[in-house]
């Protein structure tokens, strides 16, 4: 059995992503690969104003997310970035609290907290 991750349809409405998806099925399945129904989800980026359309589904009914996390990118369906932003800030932050340890024990010598280029 084979497995795929991190697929995106884009299109100007939900009825052609559903079009896109129902084909995208239909050729994965033939090829042997197999969507995990509980995995999917998908992101609605307005950037115009548009009707109401239908939901995104094709045998089933995927959930709709605020904000969704693509190739190590928080993509957020408004255009902003600042989940991005925090989410970056934190993981800079947990680096550093790793690192940091080592400034502040005497026993290491200095060579090992200074790396010369």
């Amino acid at each position: 059995m084979l497995f795929t991750d991190d697929i995106i349809l884009i299109d100007k409405t939900r009825e052609r992503v559903n079009d896109k998806l129902e084909v995208s099925r239909q050729t994965l399945e033939a090829k042997g690969f197999r969507l995990n129904k509980s995995k999917m989800k998908y992101l609605e980026c307005k950037f115009s104003v548009a009707l109401d359309e239908v939901d995104v589904e094709v045998e089933w009914t995927i959930p709709e997310r605020e904000s969704l996390k693509y190739l190590g990118y928080v993509i957020q369906g408004n255009g902003d970035i600042d989940d991005y932003v925090t989410h970056r800030i934190g993981k800079a932050w947990m680096k550093w609290r790793l690192v940091s340890t080592v400034f502040v024990i005497r026993e290491y010598h200095i060579n090992l907290k200074v790396s010369s280029t």
